[in-house]
């Protein structure tokens, strides 16, 4: 019966590619930005202690991350081979 439940479900609310997108994006960059928030936290020196090194490693590692994901979104899709 709930195998049935679901396919109603499913015929009543198709969600778009695009407004599944939205949906997920913007859950997943809310995450993320709450995420960084949290991390900044740790800048407190009364609290914690770190070096410029270390705040240049996890920057570095944040950037490098951002930079992969966006070339993700800006690359072409691979053309196939074709004769």
């Amino acid at each position: 019966m709930k195998t049935i439940e679901k396919e109603v479900q499913k015929e009543t609310f198709k969600e778009t590619p695009h407004d599944r997108f939205k949906r997920l994006a913007t859950k997943r960059t809310n995450e993320i930005l709450r995420k960084l928030k949290i991390l900044g936290n740790c800048s407190n020196r009364q609290v914690y202690e770190y070096t410029d090194e270390d705040i240049d490693k996890i920057f570095s590692a944040i950037e490098r991350k951002v930079r992969e994901v966006k070339a993700k979104f800006r690359a072409s899709k691979e053309e196939n081979f074709r004769l």
